[in-house]
Order: C-alpha cells, then structure tokens, then sequence
C-alpha cells in the first residue's frame, strides 16, 4: 500500500518487535549491559520503565547474547496466585512436580531438585517476570525466597524483574526491604530525547529501504512529533505511520503541519489537544453530566426491560424433550449456509487456530482451496498469496477481504485466526471446524500483531503496474472487465493500454476512492476484483 509509495520494502514503523528494526540509544546499551552484569553474578536484575519505551527490546537482546548453557523460564502472567505461579515455572523449565493440587512445599522443592540438577550439567537457570509491577507483595516474597535455592559457592537461580515505574515503589515497601536490598543491577530506562528520536526515525527508515536523502521527517516535524509523543518509542512509531499513511493519501513526500496535525488527531482519536488526557472538568459540570447520564441510563433500562418483558409473554417455549435452542434463520446467501453463526464465543480456544498451514487452508478455501504452500511460495497459477502489516481496522476495512490475523495469545504463543467480517465492534471468524464466530474488537485487538495474510486472483500476464503503452494480456484482460462491467460489447483496448482505457481507469479509482493517476496498480486490480466478485470481501453482518 503506502510503503511502495514512498520505495520502502515494507512500513517502517509497525509496532511489532522485529529484531531488524532493534534501535539502541546509549541509554538501551548501557541497560543491555547492567542486565548482562546482574544475571551472571546472581540475584535479581531490576529493568523498569513507562509503556512503550522498549523494555521488549532490551529482553529480546538480553535473551540473544545469553550464553548457550543459560535456561530461561518466562512468567508472563504474574497475577496469578503464589501456586499456579510455582506451577508455571516449573512448566517453563521442565521441572516433574505433583500435578494434583500441588503445594507451594512440594513446588518449591520440585523446584530445588531441578536446580541443582541442572547446575550439576554445568548450566545457568534464570528466570524472567515480565509486567512485575502486578505481582502481590506475597508473590514477590515468595520469589525472594527461590533465591535461598543455592550451593556453597553460587545461586542457582538468577532473577530479572521487568516492569512499569510503580515496580520501583511496590518495592520500596519496608516489608520488601529483604528482596530489594538483593538488587544487584538495576537500571530505569527514560523516553528519547530529540536527538535520539531524529536518530530512530531515520533508522527505521533506512531498514526498511528508504535513503536518508528522502527521509520525509524534517528536524522542525521530528521536534514537534518528540513534543507530542513525549519521546516514546511506540507512541513516535505510531505517529509516524499515520504521518506516512498522510502523505500517501495526500500525494506529498514531506511531513508538513498539516499532515501532521491529520496524524495526531487519527491517534489521539479527536479528543483534543490533550489526547483526552488531563481534562479537570469544574465539580457542578461533573455533577449535571453523572446526573443526565443516569437519567438516560434509566430511561434505557426501563425501555429494556419492557421490552424483554413484551418478548418473554410471546415467545414459544421449548418442550421438556426438546433442547431449549434457537431456530437458524434462513441463510441469505451461499456463504452463510455453511455453519450456524455462533455470538457467544467462551475462551481463546474456541476462535484461534494453532497452526498456521490450518488458517491458510481455511482462508483458501473460499478462493476454491487450491494449493496453501504452492500459493505463498508464489507458485500457484492464478492466484497470489502475500503477507502485509496493518495498523488499525479501519485499514483491514479498506483492504476489504478475508484475511489470516496472526495473534498472540495470553500465554504468549503465536496463534492464528482466520477473519472474514468485520464491524464496528466485532469480527467474524472462522474456527478450526469451520463455525463462524463473532469476536468483540476489544478482545480480539490486543492479541492481534499486525500481520495479516490474504490472497488475491492475479490476471494472467499481470506481472505489475500497467501504465501506458505497456502490451500484455493483462491490458486485454483488464478491458474486457470494464467492458464487461459497462455492457459495452468492444473494449476500450486490446493488448495495448491506450489513453481511453486509461481514462476509463482513472474513472473507476475516483469512484472508488483511489488515486485517480489511470495508472492499473494492485490496489486497483483488487478493487476491480471485489467489485467483479472475482475475490470474496469481508461480511458486514452483525451477530444475532
């Protein structure tokens, strides 16, 4: 989409963790080392820091340069309780314990046992807690006491606490003084300054393949984009996405006030200057808005119930040999006869897919079920599978076509979901057993990652951007579409792309909201596609 606008091999400023995009300012090398020290001289190594300010990075780089002996365990759940805490642990590493309703005793020497054996084979065991700030007072003393588990001359195990600032106070509470005065390293890392921001954005940029001679961010914009995003790696990362999506749509190739200003408010979602953040309204206008919104509350209630009350006296109740479900509506179209749609989704489970080659056999599907390697191997004849980065909903919206969202499941495996509807406030998915599944955005958008996979039905010979006088039958097939689509009986071209056909280009684009330039690229052959019904397009059907 944008990236090809500005020459980039892909968007430069996802907020995913990519190791190829790893940008360490001194104040990230001098952590980097701080964590390297702390873990080989034992204790525990303190990394703390504000959202988005690249805690993840330093991890990832830690878990790099640790030696080969060195295993890990990796507690990404902290607020579960002091047993089921022990348990995952133990799971993390491999230590055998009692499964049945296991002590913290019979954990904790399970543990032991599996320390010493390990130092025994002459390697290191560390553990590693992220999002540290939510353990309990009595998790975190309990995690002092694993570091009792040592031999004469060393400890067996080595612990990192990752967190937000408030892991700094939690442990400052006098009853902690014991684990805190086992600190060894510690290190709190601090947003960017301006400099060091000028610095990230263009390496992000020069990553992703654009030359520093094209870098659209001017000192003046990256001055005022370090002002608004306070110097945080993942809010700079946002904003400047939207800046390039900005200027994609503007046909501009530098940050101005006004692209900039169109970015900030997409981010902050219109809610003032503030972000929404910081508003103190005076205590009588509190008091009428609490006071109108409980009169429209009520109001609503009352109607509500009403209502149900209306729909309970009329409905026809199952029979005692029946089970007490609903009738399916009639399908209204093909696709909707394949399950019943199911709203009440229970768990992960009943929505995700583990395997990947599963999702994409399930998305291929509606394109007819040709080959999933041959396909994203780019070996499949007619039809072309790819890979792309998404920031939002409202860009899988534009994209408008079943796609695989790779997600991130609470325990933090990489998961699958394969989606093929989408409202305002929910996705439709399809399961591994085929049932369609609806999927609040709440729920479903904090697992999603950003990477979507979809495909695409490739006109034979399209090999990209057809421009004039280029010859192919890509240009024959593209005029008999909008012969076809026009009910005209000759098209405009035949194998040459002339100046009518490239009007009749330019036409469809503007209606459909493209760049109207009569130039065919893939954003256009998809649309055509959709419009066609060559390519299926995301339901906008709400759940019953």
């Amino acid at each position: 989409m944008y990236h090809q606008y500005f020459g980039l091999t892909e968007p430069a400023f996802s907020i995913a963790v990519n190791p190829r995009y790893l940008y360490m300012s001194d104040q990230h090398k001098e952590a980097l080392a701080h964590l390297l020290y702390g873990v080989g001289g034992g204790g525990f190594v303190l990394l703390t820091g504000e959202v988005g300010t690249g805690k993840t990075t330093i991890i990832r780089s830690l878990l790099e340069q640790l030696p080969d002996n060195t295993d890990i365990a990796m507690v990404f759940n902290p607020m579960a309780a002091v047993p089921e805490m022990l348990a995952m642990i133990c799971d993390e590493l491999g230590a055998d314990y009692p499964k049945e309703q296991p002590s913290v005793k019979a954990l904790t020497d399970a543990l032991h046992q599996y320390l010493l054996a390990n130092h025994r084979r002459g390697h290191n065991t560390v553990l590693l807690i992220d999002e540290a700030q939510l353990l309990s007072a009595e998790a975190l003393e309990q995690i002092r006491l694993l570091t009792n588990l040592e031999t004469n001359t060393q400890k067996l195990l080595q612990i990192v606490l990752v967190g937000q600032p408030e892991l700094n106070a939690l442990l400052a509470q006098p009853r902690l003084r014991q684990l805190a005065q086992r600190i060894t390293a510690r290190f709190h890392l601090n947003p960017l300054t301006v400099q060091e921001t000028q610095a990230y954005i263009a390496h992000r940029l020069q990553v992703a393949g654009l030359s520093a001679d094209r870098n659209p961010f001017s000192p003046a914009m990256v001055r005022k984009i370090h002002a608004f995003s306070g110097g945080i790696p993942r809010r700079i990362n946002i904003v400047c996405e939207r800046a390039l999506v900005g200027l994609y749509g503007h046909n501009k190739i530098k940050v101005d006030n006004t692209i900039l200003r169109l970015a900030k408010k997409e981010v902050t979602g219109n809610l003032g200057r503030d972000g929404g953040r910081g508003r103190v309204w005076p205590l009588w206008t509190a008091l009428a808005v609490a006071a109108a919104l409980f009169i429209v509350l009520l109001g609503a209630w009352w109607w509500q119930a009403g209502e149900q009350q209306e729909a309970d006296t009329s409905a026809v109740q199952p029979s005692n040999d029946s089970p007490a479900a609903e009738q399916s509506p009639p399908a209204a179209n093909a696709a909707s006869s394949q399950t019943e749609i199911d709203a009440s989704v229970q768990s992960e489970q009943d929505f995700i897919v583990r395997r990947l080659g599963d999702a994409q056999a399930l998305l291929l599907a509606r394109f007819g079920g040709l080959g999933v390697e041959s396909c994203w191997q780019g070996q499949s004849q007619g039809l072309e599978c790819e890979t792309a980065r998404l920031m939002t909903w409202r860009e899988l919206l534009e994209l408008n076509r079943p796609v695989v969202l790779t997600l991130t499941t609470a325990d933090r495996f990489t998961a699958y979901a394969v989606l093929v509807g989408l409202t305002d406030r929910h996705a439709q998915l399809i399961s591994s057993n085929g049932e369609h599944l609806f999927v609040e955005l709440t729920r479903l958008g904090p697992m999603w990652t950003g990477q979507v996979q979809y495909a695409w039905h490739r006109p034979s010979g399209y090999t990209g951007a057809l421009t004039l006088g280029d010859n192919s039958a890509a240009v024959s097939w593209l005029a008999q579409q909008f012969a076809r689509m026009d009910g005209q009986t000759e098209p405009l071209a035949q194998q040459t792309y002339n100046k009518a056909l490239a009007e009749r280009v330019k036409l469809f684009q503007r209606a459909h909201g493209l760049k109207a330039d009569g130039i065919a690229g893939q954003q256009t052959v998809l649309t055509l596609n959709q419009v066609l019904g060559l390519d299926p397009v995301l339901s906008d059907e709400e759940p019953r």
